[in-house]
């Protein structure tokens, strides 16, 4: 059963994390609650990134030549302000912080936030972004929510408990599929389209249909059951995945990296491997 994530500020838990030799641990029994503080933010990052849209888009570079606009610090503030709010003793590794020079160093238990995962899509006009908002402990994800502010599609999981869709509709359980006899559905990474490894594993898996899309987008199709594998071939960053690996596995499926181990948090300059999202086997 899903937990009650309706009203996500009433949900909070009373008191922040307890703290165990310097380090952040919360019980079972928050975890539902944390799930709803994650989702209630990404709720309103959404609403901040559609209005900075609205107002016009602006493209700026970064020290590393990536594109960041107005929508990306605004939608990080908002996040940022809530979680240190809610969860002061928890950490935060968050993508605008860490590219300002901000130091982050990773801990047993902490958020990842990117606050507008596909700024190069946002910024060509095109829908396929969204906000993630991760917690991660002792490096594997253990809660995520990730929301397509253009469709509002909202998704979220807590490992262990089940993972749900919220958009139109309303609120339901997601869950991973088996690949159908017709062959697996791919979704791979719209920027990097032309690579050549791309349309080499579709073949090798008899893919039925490959898509390319950008953003989080492709774990959470993987996540409700409408696609099959997404293999990532180049870099991501930690606050790319955590959020939406979360939600995978939490639907019953996976994210591994090349020798089958899953992908895992707090690396160097948290730049991960490439990796491999799938779902039911």
């Amino acid at each position: 059963m899903s937990p009650d994530c309706s009203d996500g500020a009433a949900a909070l838990p009373s008191a922040a994390p307890r703290l165990e030799s310097g380090v952040a641990e919360v019980e079972p029994t928050d975890l539902p609650a944390l799930l709803a503080l994650a989702e209630t933010l990404a709720r309103k990052a959404a609403a901040v990134v559609l209005a900075a849209r609205a107002r016009g888009i602006r493209v700026e570079s970064k020290r590393d030549d990536t594109p960041v606009t107005e929508a990306d610090r605004a939608a990080e503030a908002v996040i940022l302000a809530g979680l240190r709010s809610a969860t002061p003793a928890i950490p935060v590794i968050a993508e605008e912080e860490v590219a300002a020079g901000r130091d982050a160093s990773p801990a047993p238990l902490c958020w990842f936030v990117d606050p507008l995962d596909g700024t190069r899509e946002f910024a060509a006009g095109r829908e396929e972004f969204a906000v993630n908002i991760g917690l991660v402990r002792q490096g594997r994800p253990l809660i995520g929510a990730v929301i397509l502010p253009a469709s509002g599609e909202l998704f979220s999981g807590l490992v262990g408990r089940g993972a749900w869709k919220e958009d139109a509709s309303g609120r339901r359980a997601i869950a991973a599929r088996p690949v159908p006899a017709e062959g697996p559905v791919v979704y791979a990474s719209r920027q990097h389209a032309d690579d050549p490894r791309i349309a080499a594993f579709a073949a090798a898996h008899r893919a039925s249909r490959l898509v390319h899309a950008g953003s989080a987008l492709k774990f959470c199709r993987v996540a409700e059951g409408t696609a099959d594998l997404y293999p990532r071939f180049g870099t991501t960053m930690e606050w790319d995945t955590a959020a939406p690996q979360a939600i995978v596995e939490a639907a019953g499926g996976s994210v591994t990296t090349a020798d089958g181990s899953p992908l895992a948090y707090g690396k160097p300059g948290f730049r991960n491997p490439d990796f491999l999202c799938r779902g039911r086997v």
